[in-house]
């Protein structure tokens, strides 16, 4: 199943929300995402049927592999990107704004070519 931008936006909530508190719930992550709780109990049941989380036994979310992929691939994204953009003199708040909405669709070769071009920066 190819994710789109909502559901690669979960993982990456999940991981952050995993990282920051060691455990992630649905009203974590409707809490994160300022979003419904019918809004993540759907997306949810979605990233479940298709592989990218499972639960555990106290309920709590967990990424599968194929998730914790995404996931971070998406996050390095956005964090390459915001370093990026402020190296360059975005505000940032601007930088990390615009590096959530580009992290979905930047191609990998893109992506690639500005992470070097951050490391030469630095």
């Amino acid at each position: 199943m190819e994710l789109h931008e909502s559901g690669e936006m979960y993982l990456e909530t999940i991981l952050v929300l995993k990282n920051r508190f060691g455990y992630v719930r649905s009203i974590d992550i409707a809490n994160e995402m300022n979003v419904s709780k019918p809004s993540v109990s759907r997306a949810v049941r979605l990233l479940k049927d298709n592989g990218y989380i499972s639960f555990d036994l106290n309920g709590m979310i967990l990424l599968t592999d194929s998730g914790r992929a995404v996931a971070e691939k998406i996050y390095e994204r956005h964090q390459i990107l915001t370093q990026y953009f402020t190296a360059i003199g975005v505000s940032a708040d601007t930088a990390s704004h615009d590096a959530c909405k580009i992290e979905h669709i930047i191609s990998d070769e893109t992506f690639e070519f500005l992470k070097s071009k951050l490391a030469q920066m630095q």
